[in-house]
Parts: structure tokens; C-alpha cells; sequence
């Protein structure tokens, strides 16, 4: 079955992982792996970055719920919406636009990016937002993050932004030296029970994930974790059920038509 393009973009041809050992450590083989539509939302439009790079920014629709929407037809578990000019701004802009996603979606909805006061978090999920995901909160205010999540633990998220093993905050743009392994290893002492792990350097570019950076996660706090950065063919999402990933989100490959998404569904949900 061939994908048909979201935008009329001219398919690109379905690239390949190359082959790496299954390596064994404290994870399992995954029986099945939650493929998640990433819907970013910038200046109230749907768009990709390259790299986290808000300078290179392509628009894929004027209509985020409309996006939300076909996604969810197709079959999709969740949704991962990320509030672009939040994440900047340190608070959420485009909260209407996120509301109007959880209410009109009948599968659940998880949500970042400027999420960094009990207020917003209160906010989100009362609106109908399923999940809260933590960057930049967790690298530079933990005790929130405790507070959150003894209130409301199955109902967060925090999200490993690395470059290089090390963290990036603010919507990526601050770098520190935070240890992406090291951060983990933390939140999972105030009672984090999920994270999500993106390599910067890969998002955006239908290359692939950085498998090794997620195994080691994975071996190394014994929780679940979502991959995120360079996702785009079945061989990878495969790769990633085998080292034992809960979940994967996709992004660019559904919008260019690299990755049919239905297909994915059908053989890996």
C-alpha cells in the first residue's frame, strides 16, 4: 500500500535502519509499541522544525485540529502536541487551540512545551488534556516536578531534550551540562514514572533514532520511555519495539509520506 501525501508533497522513498545487534540488559523485547502522531504548533499553525531549529520551520497545515483529526482516523493510540511558541515563552500560548485538540479528539492527548507552574498543569488537564509532559521544569525547578507528581504522577511525563548526552532547555534553545542519564536517574527518585527521550540532533531529520542514547535509558532506569528524533520507517519503529521502547512519537515522516502511517498501525499497534 503506498502512502499518500498529507500536503501534496512528493513521497520520499522509505528509508531503512541499518541492522544492529539485540543487545540484552534489564529491558525486554516490547510485544507491541504505541506509534504517537506529533501534531507542533507554531503561531497557530502545524509545522516541523528542523533540529528544534525555530529558523527552520516548514508549514505542514493552517489547522492543527483538522491534523489532529486525521490522525486519529487513521488509527492512532494518542496524540503528542507541543506548544512551540510555549516552550519558548516559558508559558502556554496556544492553549485554545490544545483545548479544542482534547475535546474534539476521542483518544487521548499529551501535551508539552511551556508547562512549568501547578497552574498550567491544573489547566491542561482539566481541560481534557490526558497527559503533561515536563522539559525544562525538570532541569531547572525539581521541586515542582515533586509537587506535580505527588498530585498527579499517571498523569506526567518528563521529556530528556539532549544533545550530545547533555540537556537542552527552553525550547531547546539553552544548552547545559546536565547529563541526560543523570537527569533521568533524579526524576525518577521525585516519583516520575515516564519519560520520553529525543535526540535533538536527529529530530527533524528522517534519518534515524539514536538507538544506543534510548537503550541505555531504558537499561538504565527501568521505566517506560517514548523515543522521539529521526523516527520515519517501520524498520526502525521495529527496532525500537525490540529494545524495549513503550512508545514512539512520529513527526515528520507522516507529513512528508515517508512513514504510512495506517500501515504502522496494522503491523506494529
Amino acid at each position: 500500500m503506498e502512502a499518500e501525501p498529507f500536503c501534496g508533497d512528493i513521497l520520499l522513498q522509505q528509508r531503512r535502519c541499518p541492522v544492529i545487534p539485540y543487545l540484552s540488559g534489564s529491558f525486554k523485547r516490547g510485544v507491541k509499541i504505541e506509534i504517537i502522531p506529533a501534531i507542533d504548533i507554531l503561531g497557530g499553525r502545524c509545522v516541523r522544525l528542523l533540529q528544534g531549529d525555530y529558523a527552520q520551520e516548514t508549514v505542514y497545515s493552517p489547522d492543527p485540529v483538522g491534523t489532529a483529526m486525521r490522525w486519529q482516523s487513521l488509527g492512532s493510540p494518542r496524540l503528542h502536541v507541543v506548544d512551540l511558541d510555549g516552550a519558548a515563552d516559558g508559558e502556554s500560548v496556544n492553549f485554545e487551540l490544545i483545548k479544542e485538540i482534547a475535546n474534539s479528539a476521542l483518544i487521548p492527548v499529551e501535551v508539552g512545551g511551556g508547562i512549568r507552574s501547578m497552574d498550567t498543569v491544573r489547566k491542561l488537564l482539566t481541560a481534557g488534556v490526558d497527559r503533561v509532559i515536563l522539559g525544562t521544569a525538570a532541569v531547572e525547578n525539581p521541586e515542582l516536578v515533586r509537587e506535580i507528581c505527588a498530585r498527579y504522577a499517571d498523569s506526567v511525563a518528563v521529556s530528556i531534550d539532549a544533545r550530545n548526552g547533555k540537556v537542552a532547555t527552553r525550547g531547546w534553545v539553552n544548552s547545559t551540562e546536565v547529563d541526560a542519564l543523570e537527569l533521568a536517574r533524579s526524576m525518577k527518585k521525585l516519583g516520575v514514572k515516564r519519560f520520553i527521550y529525543t535526540d535533538i540532533s536527529r529530530d527533524g531529520t528522517l534519518s534515524e533514532p539514536n538507538f544506543a542514547a534510548i537503550r541505555d535509558l531504558i537499561s538504565a532506569i527501568n521505566m517506560p520511555v517514548i523515543a522521539s528524533g529521526g523516527v520515519s520507517s517501520l524498520s526502525h519503529l521495529r527496532l525500537l519495539k525490540d529494545i524495549g521502547a513503550e512508545g514512539a512519537i512520529v513527526g515528520k515522516a507522516i507529513y512528508t509520506g515517508d512513514l504510512n502511517l495506517k500501515r504502522a498501525f496494522e503491523e506494529l499497534s
